[in-house]
Order: structure tokens, then sequence, then C-alpha cells
């Protein structure tokens, strides 16, 4: 959760600075996976050396020295133990064929479903006939999703004082998500796309004077051109309700999927209120056929501009996910492009402004989406949960003072990190969980990786820390790309 501080000499912004990632472990900053495997191999040394010694040690040594590995030898910063859920997990997959999509023709998937792969093949659609809007109902999660997209000015051409007071009412969107206690999960989804030239187009049919002259010609054919060479920015704020949390409200409402609607209008017109109040301007909710224009453009994203220009061509939701998808240990090969995911790993340890993120929003060049996953947390939850911290951090540091361990600064400053939220909580604010997630698309391996490799020199840019998801892409991708509040 961020903090502010006190405001710098001479400007109106307040630079603000976030929590650390948590590395602390349960015990001497070993985690539960390293204790175990420990545990293990020093059982193994000590029935070693009760047995006998001399060649039981031997023996055993395979058992005692491959924990001593799992425990202490790290892997891209992890250690290896802690690889290992994942590792066998992929293999799991691997051996039973689920790295592997391909979309039956002729067996349409039945109306009212989304033809998309893995786990989310059990969303089902719902029309809400008084909004007209899309409400993706996920039944192993109990989740109801809507989405609205949001047009905004450019944050980084405001004056310093409209971006205070821009940051400061998105805080209050913030706060009103946590206030309500019912919503699961809210999502601020900004990719970049194909422009389709449709705005050249339109600006040339009502203002150009095509009269067949050769300037005239010219120009028509120039905004041929040059119109799908550009890119554009989309904003796309979903909202997931919690229908186990709110399963009250919904049974007086008439309970089922109509009574979880109704309730889930309620929070919609409470978001949009908030949306308008911080100055941002939601353009409708979603129906079915822009949902599908979403989907199919994040799995297909060569015929995102066809789809822009042309009507009411792929607004079929049941026919909006991909043909093809193979997954691998670092990628995901979709219909037309290669796609990797990104997890904001880090974000700034020291103090920055509102507007730190512009080097990976503004990258030009680069297919890719920003996703900021916020999960709030109920007030008792986020309560036993600050308290259970506060222990863990206390009895560490009287376990490291009692067999000589130096405190180190990273633990001093997470332990303050925790008292700040507390005092955020005691002082009525919410507590939000924040994850984000940045998917880079290309037409080939080589250029994804060129991208991939522009997107980490723009984190570091902005004073964060990316990695990659390995193992985990094709999950990561439908919760980095595509707006239905999925989670990693």
């Amino acid at each position: 959760m961020p903090t502010t501080d006190q405001k710098t000499p001479g400007s109106e912004l307040t630079p603000m600075k976030f929590s650390r990632l948590t590395r602390r472990g349960v015990l001497l900053g070993l985690s539960v996976a390293q204790l175990i495997t420990l545990g293990i191999g020093g059982l193994a040394l000590l029935a070693a050396f009760y047995g006998g010694a001399g060649m039981l040690l031997v023996y055993t040594a395979p058992v005692w020295l491959l924990a001593v590995v799992l425990t202490w030898v790290p892997i891209a910063g992890r250690p290896m133990v802690e690889w290992l859920p994942v590792a066998l997990w992929w293999l799991w997959r691997s051996t039973g064929g689920q790295l592997l999509y391909r979309r039956r023709i002729v067996k349409p998937r039945p109306a009212g479903s989304l033809a998309l792969p893995g786990d989310m093949a059990r969303l089902r659609e719902h029309l809400d006939p008084e909004t007209g809007a899309c409400m993706i109902h996920d039944p192993r999660q109990a989740t109801l999703t809507v989405v609205t997209e949001v047009t905004h000015p450019a944050f980084i051409l405001l004056d310093p004082g409209e971006q205070e007071r821009r940051v400061t009412s998105w805080g209050r969107v913030l706060a009103t998500v946590c206030r309500s206690g019912r919503i699961a999960t809210l999502q601020v989804l900004e990719r970049t796309l194909p422009d389709s030239g449709s705005g050249l187009a339109e600006w040339w049919a009502e203002h150009g004077t095509d009269d067949g002259s050769w300037a005239a010609t010219t120009y028509r054919e120039l905004i041929e051109r040059a119109g799908p060479a550009g890119e554009r920015h989309a904003t796309t704020v979903s909202l997931s309700l919690d229908m186990k949390v709110a399963s009250r409200q919904i049974r007086t409402a008439g309970g089922g999927i109509r009574g979880a609607a109704a309730v889930l209008r309620q929070e919609m017109a409470t978001l949009v209120a908030a949306l308008r109040s911080a100055d941002l301007t939601p353009s409708g909710w979603l129906g079915p056929g822009q949902v599908a224009v979403i989907l199919r453009s994040a799995y297909d994203p060569a015929v995102a501009a066809t789809l822009e220009r042309h009507g009411r061509l792929g607004q079929e939701l049941a026919a909006a996910g991909p043909v093809a998808v193979t997954e691998t240990w670092g990628n995901l090969r979709t219909d037309s492009a290669w796609h990797t995911v990104l997890w904001v790993s880090e974000w700034p340890r020291s103090l920055v402004y509102p507007g730190f993120l512009a080097p990976v929003l503004l990258s030009t060049g680069i297919q890719r989406a920003v996703s900021l996953i916020y999960t709030p947390m109920r007030s008792d939850q986020a309560a036993r949960d600050i308290r259970k911290k506060k222990v863990e951090h206390i009895s560490d540091a009287a376990q490291r003072a009692r067999i000589g361990q130096i405190e180190d600064a990273a633990q001093t400053a997470e332990y303050q990190d925790v008292l700040q939220q507390e005092a955020d909580l005691t002082a009525g604010h919410g507590i939000l969980r924040v994850s984000g997630l940045i998917s880079v698309s290309a037409p080939s391996v080589d250029e994804l990786e060129a991208a991939v490799a522009a997107i980490e020199q723009a984190s570091i840019q902005a004073s964060c820390e990316t990695r990659r998801l390995v193992g985990q892409q094709a999950v990561a991708f439908t919760a980095a790309a595509l707006p239905l509040c999925r989670t990693v």
C-alpha cells in the first residue's frame, strides 16, 4: 500500500512510496518449504550419526546434500525448493496435454458460453436487460464481472496541481471499492492497439473535399496507408462481484444470476459516480459484442484494426476465443502473435511522483497491455493479517538476537511498512493488495524478445523490478491481457 510524504518545496505534487515485497520467512528468513527440506536433511544426518556414522554418512549423503542444495542454492533469486511446485505442475500439465488448445471448428460452443482455453471455458455470459451490459459469470470462483471503457486526458500533460487533484480523486475511487465489502477484484487494463485509421478517415469524410483531383487522391491514399501504421491507447475498468460475500443481498434481490446482477448494478452505479467525480469518463458498460472484440484482439492482434473498421464483424462472444494456443515455459503462442507476461515484483522503494509509470505506459512501437489488479481486504481480515505480521516480525527479531544475528535494514523497513499499514487502517483507510502484470506481444519470437527487453528497460526507468512468469504463461496472459478480473 503506498504511503505519502511531505510535499517538497516548490512543487505541488506529493511524492509517494510503496510497501516492500515481503521476503521474510517463517523462521530466521526461511520459508515453510525451506524448513521442510532442511528438516528432512537434518533428520537424515542425525540418523546417520546415531546409527554409527562412517559409511552411513556416505549412504545418506545424497539425501542431506540434496536438502542443502534445495534449501540454499538460488535460481533467479529464489531457492530451488520454491521452484519445485512450479516445475511439477508444469510437468503434470505437459503430460496431460494441457499446454495445447485447438478449437473444435465443427463443434461450436453452446450459446451463452465463452470459447476460451483452460479453466476459462467454464465462464458464462449474462446479458443484463436493464443496462445492456455483458456480465461474465464464473461458477467456480462465484464471481460476476462487468467491464467499462474509460476515457481521460493525458495525465503527464497536466499541470502539477491538476495531477495532484486527480491522484487524490482516484484514491477516493479505490476507497469506495474498499468500503463496499462485496467487491472481489477491481482491474484497470491499459492496452496499446494498432490504429485502424478510422479517426483520420472520419475527419477526411467530414472536412475533406474528394473531388477526384490529384491532391485529393494522394491525400486519401496517404490516410489509408498511415492510419493502420499508428497506435492508440484504450483503458478499461473491470468490476467483479463476490457472490459468496454478497449472498444475503443476492437472495433478497431474488437469488440466482438475476439477483447477483441486481446487486452488481448497485456497485456499478457507485463506481460510475466515483469515476466521474475523479474526472474520468466511462463510456458505458460494454455489451457482448464489445467484450468479444477485446478478447479476439488480445489473442489475434493482427485483426484488431480490421475488427474496428468493420461494424459488426467479430462481435460474437461464442467465437471470440483463439483458434489455437501453444504454451511454452516462458512464452505463449496464439493465433497471430507470441506473448510474454512480466510480473511487477517490486514497486518503487524510494519516493516517486504519480507519473512514475510513464516510461512503460508511453513506450511506442511495442504492443503491450498493463494490468493493475486491486484486491480489497475486509477490515477484520486486514487487521488479523497485520497482527500476524507484527507477531512474526517481533518473534523473528527475538530469535535473531538470541543467536547473535545482526538485524537487517530490509527487515526493519518491512516492519515499518506493517506499522504504517496498521496506522492507516486505524485511521479508517482501506487496505488493497495491488498486483501489476505486463503482457508483451509481437509477431515473432525475435521481435518479442526485443520488445520484452525494451519493456524491462522502461520498468527500470520507472524504478520498478519485473520478472518473467515462467511455467504459467497461459494463466498469466488471461490475467494481464483480458479484462475479466482474473488472478494468477
